[in-house]
């Protein structure tokens, strides 16, 4: 497969990141700016060329007609629409785009059937809606759906004296009465996906696999609160605020908006005629407080500034017991960021990649009627959970699923048959039409018999 990256900003370099990993994909990055294009050339398996995208000759030079999938993630939203029009035109290949503009985003399924779009990716308005999923279940840190919204991985830190502590992963079932299944652990830098003699301890950071019903059911059961918020407060009036602001006001929960700059609430008074809009500068403590912040049910610093986000959400720690939920832009912060404690960050761009690879992952895929219906990454990005359509003549329907010779670091964690959803024992089979939940830390399952080791 012949991938052509245009923008080599944090997204196109986590793409050529992510995909270089891949068997089988041969990448080619374009950017105005040669000293990245250098670095990203001389870092991965990857050709480049500095330029536009926009540029028929730099298209026809990346070798356009022969390339299955053009990806455009500049900076500027019209760039990436002209590339993905052009590329269009001079090849056959299929084009994704990354649009940023609310405005835009309005008119989305008309310029994507006029430009031959085969996926638009809004990065601020992808993160509002897993922001706005988290607030709904504020103790989660992460949550991510599968099988149509009717399956849930929820991420969770066990807190201290829980009855979680010290417990056996084979004993949760008998002990706690819920059908779940622990799917992966994350303990210091480590992250494993345990078996059912892996033992549990506070601070360890679990994922469970569970319907919607049995997850909230299992927080339950171990004291965790699963009620939704009542209300918010975020610093920043960006675009993902307000697409976050309209979703959760039409769900009935009370927003608070500050901002400081005067012409964009005015606009934020227009767009949100049912959000509360502060005219202020929210990375000071005493307009915070004045504001509220002590009775705020969540917190979310959306500003673009990390620092400015991460200092915001360290100060609201320290004031509220409420859900933080803190945007970082940059990815190289990631790991300074997780020993801070901060309770959910969120980052747009690696949101973004993560969709664009899960759609060229499933292009990839070889064998149509087993093919990659939903990709997440987990374990903060060490694993990852793919859901997989079974077809008629897969030899997982052979077996059961304890003889089945599956790779080591892979899990069976849930089947969805017809909307029935079955947390998998050993002695349970896998059947023609099924969707199953595959994680593990291997990379690159494009099929679902990529989980089989080889004979």
């Amino acid at each position: 497969m012949n991938v052509i990256i245009v923008g080599c900003g944090k997204v196109g370099q986590k793409l050529a990141e992510q995909l270089n990993l891949e068997d089988n994909i041969n990448i080619t990055v374009i950017d105005i700016n040669n000293s990245i294009v250098n670095k990203i050339t001389s870092t991965y398996d990857t050709m480049g060329i500095s330029g536009n995208g926009t540029d028929l000759d730099i298209l026809t030079e990346a070798n356009i007609k022969d390339a299955d999938i053009l990806i455009a993630v500049t900076g500027s939203d019209e760039i990436n629409l002209l590339a993905c029009l052009f590329a269009k035109k001079s090849g056959n290949c299929q084009t994704i785009a990354r649009i940023k503009k609310p405005e835009y985003n309005k008119s989305v399924r008309l310029y994507k059937d006029d430009l031959g779009l085969t996926l638009v990716i809004n990065p601020e308005r992808t993160a509002a809606n897993e922001i706005a999923r988290l607030l709904r279940f504020p103790s989660a840190i992460q949550i991510d759906t599968f099988a149509k919204g009717r399956v849930e991985i929820l991420k969770l830190k066990i807190p201290d004296g829980s009855v979680l502590d010290n417990m056996k992963i084979a004993d949760l079932r008998s002990k706690l009465n819920c059908d779940i299944l622990v799917c992966g652990v994350e303990r210091g830098k480590e992250a494993f996906i345990p078996n059912g003699d892996f033992v549990l301890q506070s601070k360890d950071r679990i994922s469970i696999i569970a319907s919607i019903e049995n997850g909230t059911y299992f927080f339950n059961k171990i004291g965790i609160k699963t009620d939704g918020v009542k209300n918010t407060m975020i610093v920043g009036g960006g675009a993902t605020a307000y697409y976050l602001a309209s979703i959760l006001s039409k769900s009935g929960i009370k927003v608070k908006i500050i901002e400081k700059n005067p012409l964009r609430c005015d606009e934020l008074y227009s767009l949100l005629p049912d959000v509360e809009i502060i005219c202020a500068d929210g990375t000071e403590n005493q307009v915070l407080l004045e504001e509220g912040l002590e009775n705020a049910k969540s917190f979310v610093a959306l500003t673009n500034i990390d620092e400015e986000n991460v200092l915001l959400s360290l100060y609201a720690k320290s004031i509220t017991d409420g859900k933080l939920i803190t945007k970082i832009n940059r990815l190289d912060y990631d790991k300074v960021v997780e020993g801070l404690d901060l309770g959910t960050t969120i980052c747009p761009k690696d949101i973004t990649a993560e969709y664009i690879l899960k759609f060229v992952r499933a292009k990839m895929n070889s064998m149509g009627d087993n093919s990659i219906e939903t990709m997440h990454l987990i374990l903060d990005g060490k694993a990852e959970a793919i859901e997989f359509r079974v077809g008629g003549n897969s030899e997982l329907c052979k077996t059961t699923i304890d003889k089945l010779p599956i790779n080591d670091n892979t899990l069976i964690a849930c089947i969805n048959r017809n909307g029935k959803i079955i947390i998998p024992r050993g002695s349970d089979t896998i059947n023609s039409g099924d969707t199953i939940v595959v994680v593990t830390t291997n990379s690159g399952y494009k099929d679902i018999h990529d989980i089989l080791k080889q004979r």
